[in-house]
């Protein structure tokens, strides 16, 4: 059984507490659905429950300290597990192999760059003239986006990038993949539903995941090119 390491055992601690503190807090700590978000008027029914997530910059429910808590809060105890699941699988090995401080930076790191990417692609769709500039403007204004989703994403591809031949067991499907493979084919998923390819409609946040990704991977080009000081 892999040993939990200190960052990652405190940072699996704090993403637990914070679920169940707002959970109690407040009750359902994040929507599901788009339609339990408001209320009549247009205006959030609880804004305690949401005010941890990230708003679209231009949003009356955007704060600045949302750009950091959007990491610690998930949306039930499902998206929590996978997450939590994923930094168990990866963060200890790259933790050991960076030391503390330099995985911390990492792993916050691929989580702002998940949101950034995301941000980017909202931004685009409403220059773009994509989309109905209501139906945009209704969800940017009142849909947030939470999770720490990017920051895993990072970790798998820093993964894939250290331990390439290391063998990933999976219990659903009941397979096993080099590290290098289960990347690839996850990172191919994430770009496959982003862009739309398959219409489906699940509010998954596909380009906060490619962010966490593509932050992650520039950052292990950079320090294998100009090392670290962390």
């Amino acid at each position: 059984m892999t040993r939990i390491t200190d960052v990652v055992k405190h940072l699996l601690i704090i993403n637990v507490l914070v679920f169940f503190a707002t959970l109690l807090a407040w009750g359902n700590p994040a929507p599901e659905l788009m339609g339990p978000l408001l209320g009549g008027t247009g205006d959030f029914a609880n804004w305690e429950r949401y005010q941890l997530a990230l708003f679209f910059p231009s949003s009356p429910y955007f704060r600045p300290y949302q750009l950091v808590s959007h990491m610690f809060m998930h949306a039930d105890i499902r998206h929590l597990l996978l997450n939590m699941l994923g930094l168990y699988m990866f963060g200890s090995a790259l933790e050991t192999f960076w030391g503390e401080r330099k995985f911390l930076f990492y792993y916050l790191f691929s989580g702002l760059g998940g949101m950034l990417l995301y941000l980017f692609v909202k931004y685009l769709e409403i220059s773009s003239g994509n989309v109905e500039d209501q139906v945009m403007k209704y969800y940017l204004q009142n849909v947030p986006m939470l999770g720490a989703s990017g920051a895993i994403f990072g970790l798998m591809v820093g993964y894939g990038m250290q331990f390439p031949d290391n063998v990933i067991s999976l219990l659903f499907p009941p397979i096993s993949l080099k590290a290098k493979y289960f990347v690839l084919i996850f990172a191919g998923l994430e770009l496959f539903f982003g862009l739309g390819i398959v219409n489906i409609s699940s509010g998954v946040a596909h380009f906060a995941h490619l962010g966490g990704a593509l932050f992650g991977f520039l950052l292990i080009l950079y320090w294998r090119k100009y090392g670290s000081r962390l």
